[in-house]
Formats: structure tokens, C-alpha cells, sequence
């Protein structure tokens, strides 16, 4: 059984900010090479579904992770509240023509999930309906697993409550970052508590697994979340496919 409180949203004691930096650079540049792999053996898909509380880093993580991929090769979708068109199907309908086709990489910048965690914490959906939706997502997931040869890493975003309160001050105070600012950010902020209960609920009820991030210090974020993306990429082995044969050869 997870729990968040369990979790450091901080670096290792022991976090050199120079040598991660370095690192994570070195390990851009191989997700790159791993990512051009992909999509030339056409034989895995990658879906990286970043979730965690607003202000998170999710946007910010996805850019460092791919910055060095061919942008034809990673494709990037914000899931915000549906359209009117989206509430009249059922909750997966919208994602499932986003699941990554063989050789491609897709980030969700929040998910499928969204539909179960704000919905439980406003009440929206009953608790049975809750876990419906669950078992729902952890059939869907498995389709994309079985059926497409899809490797999901799915990325809760650790930030601590104190960290979020800075973050979101940031879009008022820094004027780059206006426009990230939205009231509702703050009235969502105050129902922490039965955020992280959401988010433990769906964790410890998801077939595939999470892993939690910590996420405070942007710099270790980024390496952390690249290092899985690569780890899971050189998993798969790939080689580039030769020519078996060709008139021109």
C-alpha cells in the first residue's frame, strides 16, 4: 500500500545541482538516439502519462525530457475540461484516439485519471462509480499493452504543498509566467488533502504500477523522469532494420 507521506518531494541528501545538469544533458541526447530507434524498428509504442497536482512541472518536464527528439516523433496532448461534443460519449472516448501508434512516443499532460481524481474529490461520481472507472482504465491500458505493444510509464508528479503555494505565486508576481495564473488553481489548492487521497486511491488500485517523482527541484525532476523514459527505451533493444534486398543494391 502507497503512501505519498512516505515519499520524499525532495533531491537525494547527496544532489550535486552541476552533475545532475550534466547527466540529464548526456541522457537527452541518448532518449534522442533511443527515440529515432523507435520509430524506425516501428515494433513499440511509448505513452508517458504525467499526473500530479497543478503547477507540477508537467509541461516543463515533457520539454526537457524530449527537447533533442525529432519533433515528428513525439507527439504531446494537454487534457483539459471536455468539450461538449467529449461529455457525450463516455470518459475514455477522448483519449483512446490518442494512444500512441507503433514507433511513436506520446506524453498525456494529465490523463485519463482526471475523469476519476477531481470527480472523487467534488463528489461528482459515487465511489462505486469511482472504481468502475478504475477497472475501466486498467482494462484500457491493458488493450493498449496487449493489443499494441504499448509500454506505459505513468509519472505521479511528487510536489510538496509548500512548493505549490511558491510556484503558483510565481504567475502572479513574475510576468512571464502570468499566464499561466488561474484562480481556480488556488481553490483546487485548497482541497489538497482529498487530492492526495485521490491519488493514493487511484495509485494503489492501478494494475500498472506508478512511479512517484519527486518534483520540487526542477532540475532533479527532469533527471529523474529522463532517466526512466531512457531506461525503458533501451529496454526494448532495438536496431535499426536493414535492406534485405533492393534492384538498386
Amino acid at each position: 500500500m502507497i503512501k505519498l507521506s512516505d515519499y520524499s518531494t525532495r533531491p537525494p541528501e547527496d544532489y550535486n545541482k552541476k552533475m545532475i545538469q550534466a547527466k540529464t544533458k548526456k541522457i537527452q541526447q541518448e532518449i534522442a538516439e533511443q527515440q529515432e530507434l523507435l520509430q524506425a524498428n516501428k515494433k513499440h509504442s511509448l505513452l508517458v502519462v504525467l499526473q500530479g497536482m497543478d503547477s507540477s512541472g508537467k509541461g516543463g518536464t515533457t520539454r526537457e525530457t524530449f527537447k533533442l527528439c525529432a519533433p515528428h516523433g513525439v507527439k504531446v496532448k494537454a487534457f483539459k475540461k471536455p468539450t461538449e461534443e467529449e461529455f457525450g460519449h463516455d470518459f475514455l472516448w477522448r483519449i483512446h484516439k490518442y494512444a500512441p501508434q507503433k514507433g511513436m512516443i506520446q506524453v498525456f499532460d494529465r490523463s485519463h485519471y482526471e475523469d476519476v481524481l477531481i470527480h472523487r474529490v467534488h463528489g461528482w461520481i459515487s465511489e462505486e462509480h469511482c472504481d468502475k472507472r478504475i477497472a475501466a482504465i486498467n482494462a484500457f491500458e491493458e488493450l493498449l499493452v496487449v493489443d499494441n505493444n504499448t509500454t506505459i510509464l505513468k509519472f505521479y508528479m511528487h510536489l510538496s504543498k509548500e512548493r505549490q503555494a511558491e510556484k503558483l505565486k510565481e504567475r502572479i508576481t513574475d510576468p512571464t509566467k502570468n499566464w499561466k495564473h488561474n484562480d481556480g488553481d488556488w481553490e483546487e489548492a485548497k482541497l489538497w488533502d482529498k487530492y492526495m487521497d485521490a491519488f493514493e486511491n487511484v495509485i494503489n488500485k492501478s494494475a500498472i504500477p506508478w512511479i512517484i517523482a519527486p518534483v520540487d527541484s526542477r532540475t532533479y525532476r527532469n533527471y529523474f523522469v529522463a532517466k526512466k523514459v531512457l531506461e525503458t527505451l533501451q529496454s526494448f533493444n532495438m536496431e535499426y532494420p536493414l535492406i534485405k534486398e533492393s534492384k538498386y543494391a
